[in-house]
């Protein structure tokens, strides 16, 4: 409110004030000047100014009229077109311009002082002129002139992409909060489509964004989906069942006719539709940036696992579930795209997400993470993506070690889908990929060592116990030689990922010793 306040002072009472203050002391001025110069029996120069002679002063009464209609002119024709050039790029802009407080606001005053000009101007009498309906007239004439300035600013800030898009996040919240409570069919129906229409109008922007290379409004209006919905989910717990019902208004909406009857009837019973809405369009415009602009992808991997731990802090499971599957959808299309820099980035988010399922008891579901993520490194190995194989090992090792850290009930079953991921690698000729995820174990069997869990480290000892002599070497010997945690190129993940700390590293010549591997990367005898 106190922000509110000082943004109003600012933008209309300041300007106002300062432009009017500025004409009245010019004015006043000359005009107190004009006074002093001549002999008058007026006495103040105020008292003068108000002894309107009813002779000389129709004209300008009529003028009053007509400077006002002509200010309003000007008024309509900058704003309309500044409107249209908006309206053309992003809809609804019409719309929630003529439904703003402001706008009408200020309509209303030019078209009161018109019909106020037009009624005084038929007022005068040759004897008689109503002074003070005259003067509060002439101030309205003022008003009228003084508040163009900051009327066309308040308009140009109105349009900026950036407050069009955080105007209508603002509106779809309160539209859902309102109709979520609604018990009358007609009402929370009329909400749901304008919920509905709101998410859509966010996406046209973003694909607008993405057409036209710009990245910022774009990553706007990302952000302003996934701040709806974590704003929803705090209001979800309070709605009416009603509200979870596909209603009317919606049934027709393509994304819906699109599904199978029963999974409408699975998105009503988990009560998740308006969530699925937001990630359905996410995954539309998710397809639409791989070839376009890849940094909304990863900002909209990012915008999910937010979306996802604000369900998990909401214990709001069927969420958390869906978050889960659209992260696969990316990871799937992402895939199909080739594309090796996205699915890079898009691991560190899944991987967070899981992190943050452990974090707050999420055990099973971060479980099926791993499955997944394990899934998706065999794939990738099939599509001869090796580097993504690579990350997803160092993802799921890192994973294993959180979830000792938190003691989760979950990281044995972690752990073998961790041992069976370089199980297709065995019989391929593709090393690169196997020594990766062989690197990643040995770096978990090493955590281990350093925690005093011998019997864990043994498990991946055993697992790897087949292995060439030759190349388990080379990975001891690789392993040993990184020292500094900072990869060599700028990365988002901040780390490389064969660093290991001095006391984990320091393990790897006990693992190895098991193995019968030297220091010098030879065999030991």
């Amino acid at each position: 409110m106190a922000a509110r306040s000082s943004s109003f002072r600012r933008r209309w009472l300041v300007p106002i004030a300062v432009l009017t203050v500025l004409a009245q002391v010019l004015f006043w001025g000359l005009y107190a000047f004009d006074h002093a110069s001549h002999d008058s029996a007026h006495g103040s120069s105020f008292a003068r100014y108000l002894d309107f002679d009813p002779n000389n002063i129709t004209d300008a009464t009529s003028s009053l009229a007509g400077m006002n209609a002509a200010v309003f002119g000007i008024v309509i024709t900058v704003v309309s077109i500044i409107v249209q050039l908006s309206a053309e790029r992003y809809t609804g802009v019409a719309r929630m311009f003529l439904n703003d407080r402001v706008n009408l606001a200020v309509a209303a005053y030019y078209v009161v002082s018109c019909v106020v000009g037009v009624w005084l101007s038929v007022t005068l009498k040759h004897d008689y002129v109503p002074y003070w309906t005259l003067f509060a007239m002439i101030c309205a004439t003022t008003g009228s002139l003084v508040l163009m300035g900051p009327y066309f600013g308040y308009v140009f800030r109105f349009l900026e992409p950036m407050n069009i898009v955080a105007r209508i996040r603002k509106e779809a919240v309160s539209t859902a909060a309102r109709g979520s409570s609604e018990e009358r069919p007609e009402a929370c129906s009329d909400a749901q489509a304008a919920t509905i229409a709101a998410m859509e109008e966010l996406t046209d922007i973003t694909s607008n964004s993405i057409s036209g290379k710009d990245k910022i409004i774009a990553s706007g209006a990302v952000d302003a989906l996934k701040d709806f919905t974590i704003e929803y989910v705090h209001h979800k717990r309070h709605a009416a069942a009603r509200w979870f019902q596909i209603g009317p208004g919606i049934r027709e909406n393509p994304d819906f006719v699109a599904m199978d009857p029963e999974s409408l009837a699975d998105l009503e019973e988990r009560r998740t539709w308006v969530e699925w809405k937001v990630l359905r369009q996410y995954l539309g415009i998710y397809n639409e940036s791989l070839s376009e602009m890849r940094d909304i992808n990863y900002l909209i991997a990012i915008d999910t696992r937010y979306i996802a731990e604000a369900a998990g802090e909401a214990e709001d499971s069927e969420l958390l579930e869906l978050c889960v599957r659209f992260m696969n959808s990316y990871l799937r299309a992402t895939l199909n795209a080739r594309d090796v820099r996205t699915a890079y980035n898009l691991l560190n988010q899944y991987r967070l997400l899981v992190e943050s399922m452990l974090r707050h008891g999420h055990s099973k579901a971060a479980l099926e993470g791993v499955k997944h993520m394990a899934y998706y490194g065999h794939v990738s190995f099939d599509m001869k993506l090796t580097f993504v194989t690579e990350t997803i090992a160092y993802d799921v090792s890192a994973l294993c070690q959180y979830a000792n850290e938190l003691a989760s009930s979950e990281e044995d079953a972690m752990l073998r889908q961790f041992l069976e991921l370089d199980r297709p690698l065995r019989v391929s000729a593709q090393e690169g990929a196997l020594l990766g995820v062989r690197k990643a174990q040995v770096k978990l069997a090493a955590y281990y060592l350093m925690r005093g869990l011998e019997d864990k480290a043994r498990l991946i000892s055993e697992d790897m116990d087949h292995e060439p002599k030759e190349r388990l070497a080379s990975i001891r010997s690789a392993l040993e030689h990184v020292t500094s945690k900072d990869f060599w190129e700028i990365i988002d993940r901040g780390r490389n990922f064969e660093y290991m700390p001095p006391a984990q590293r320091a393990c790897l010549a006990t693992f190895f010793g098991w193995l019968n591997i030297g220091s010098d990367s030879t065999a030991l005898s």
